[in-house]
């Protein structure tokens, strides 16, 4: 199974937007995805109990998905030169190694400056690796998200359409 993760908890984001077209792409292409929006996670993410054994209740379902996701799409947004903080507050409230390791990752980095959240996404990477997820080399960086979009909410400029489309396909072999 395949987990597209919408490393935001802001509502309405360009991440999720970005996320749909991500799993829309996935199922011309036959393979099922869902998306995981931190924008749904339970409230109470940061009580101290998250890091016991015992969670909060409403976790265990997220906690079923992420260790039944062999492949992850992080969509990430750039927060400060980095990645948001909820998505480590995420990370750090699964199951450690098991949620993770020996499995795979795409990266897909935003923002609305000119560089894609290239820092953020090497911040991840970083990560990614001590948990032994391993990352595909195509790591794609999306700069002014807010202006990729078209009147009706699609993806339109070419260069993004071809490249989103090429780490796809290379995703799907990885």
């Amino acid at each position: 199974m395949t987990t597209i993760i919408a490393s935001t908890n802001r509502p309405e984001s360009y991440t999720l937007k970005v996320a749909e077209y991500y799993k829309q792409c996935l199922f011309n292409l036959g393979v099922s995805s869902e998306i995981l929006s931190l924008a749904n996670l339970p409230e109470k993410i940061i009580h101290p109990a998250m890091y016991e054994s015992q969670k909060i209740e409403d976790w265990q379902p997220i906690q079923t998905l992420i260790t039944g996701t062999r492949k992850f799409i992080f969509v990430v947004p750039e927060y400060n030169g980095s990645f948001p903080g909820i998505l480590k507050v995420f990370i750090d409230a699964c199951e450690f190694p098991s949620s993770f390791k020996g499995k795979k990752a795409a990266l897909v980095g935003l923002s609305t400056g000119k560089y894609g959240n290239i820092r953020g996404i090497d911040h991840l990477t970083g990560i990614c690796h001590y948990m032994n997820l391993e990352v595909m080399s195509l790591k794609l960086h999306i700069p002014n998200i807010h202006k990729e979009f078209d009147e009706n909410g699609e993806l339109f400029k070419e260069d993004t359409l071809k490249f989103t489309k090429q780490q796809i396909e290379k995703f799907v072999e990885f």
